[in-house]
């Protein structure tokens, strides 16, 4: 199955929680409230850096489509 490659750039991310409200199995908020990965699928431990099954593609891309700072990608 095809993976999916997720960011969250923190730097422009205004914690607002729209991603993990939306999404829940791949955001979550960190101790700033900012929106990070949730472990399981991080990428080198990295909390901004994901991968993610397909059959994930539609939550993720509603998080990011719904994203007001467009904080979150995809590739």
């Amino acid at each position: 199955m095809a993976k999916i490659k997720v960011s969250v750039n923190q730097d422009t991310c205004i914690a607002c929680g729209v991603c993990y409200s939306l999404c829940p199995q791949v955001f979550e908020a960190g101790k700033d409230g900012k929106s990070q990965i949730v472990s399981q699928y991080r990428v080198g431990g990295n909390v901004t850096q994901g991968e993610v099954d397909e059959s994930l593609k539609d939550c993720v891309e509603s998080a990011k489509n719904s994203c007001p700072t467009f904080s979150i990608t995809t590739s």
